[in-house]
């Protein structure tokens, strides 16, 4: 290969280094600011999901935060309840007033039978709470009991398990002295809430019976469980 031809070819490789790299430069720093700005959207978008969880968690821990899950709010002269029976033999029975546990697992105050909220009609707080196991328990402990109810006292009831079996004809007056219309047919292992009050004249509207019937039952030996809402008036002077 001659001289003149070598030359030629050199100058023809070094004016095509000086095109690609100044290109290869461009091309790289193009490279750089997009893969940038792919970063920077995919951190957005992952800030922007976390956010929407976190406020999707905030919002679930809203509605379920505490044992009292329903919320209602009363006029001021009347007070709010909630009331939950037990779920066959597993899960014990609830009791909500103004929107706070008054009767439940978590205080350690409930139990199989028949369990008591005994309220001041006139204040609305909470003079006495107990439970009267009515299958393998007395009945005249529970006698006692609702006998020493004072008048203008509203009384919460939630069966668990078994509230029926000890329960005798006097035991069944006294309760359908306080209002309730099913207290009498009351049977083994139905479920049953109820909400009166002593000297009340008139049946309450605040009571709900399930019984228990093995061709319907959810729990096999028991029926579902049942719950009761809503505002009580209190007690005049």
């Amino acid at each position: 290969m001659t001289m003149p031809r070598r030359q030629k070819y050199r100058k023809w490789g070094l004016q095509c280094l000086l095109i690609l790299i100044p290109l290869l430069i461009v091309i790289t720093l193009m490279l750089q600011r997009y893969n940038s700005l792919n970063a920077r959207n995919h951190l957005d978008l992952s800030s922007e999901f976390l956010d929407i969880f976190r406020e999707s968690s905030d919002k679930q821990m809203k509605q379920s935060d505490g044992p009292c899950k329903v919320k209602l709010s009363c006029p001021e002269d009347q007070f709010s309840f909630f009331i939950q029976s037990g779920a066959a033999n597993v899960v014990p029975p609830k009791v909500c007033l103004q929107n706070k546990l008054v009767l439940g697992s978590a205080l350690n105050n409930a139990g199989f039978g028949i369990n008591i909220v005994l309220i001041n009609g006139k204040t609305a707080e909470v003079t006495k709470t107990n439970h009267f196991n009515m299958y393998s328990g007395e009945v005249k402990p529970l006698i006692e009991f609702l006998q020493s109810i004072e008048d203008g006292s509203v009384v919460l009831m939630a069966s668990y398990d078994e509230p029926s079996s000890k329960l005798t004809e006097e035991a069944r007056k006294l309760i359908s002295e306080l209002g309730s219309s099913v207290v009498h047919s009351l049977s083994f292992r139905d479920n049953w809430v109820f909400v009166g009050g002593k000297g009340a004249v008139m049946k309450s509207n605040f009571e709900k019976h399930i019984k228990n019937d093995h061709k319907n039952n959810k729990y096999e030996n028991w029926p579902e469980l049942i719950d009761l809402q809503g505002c009580i008036p209190k007690y005049l002077e």
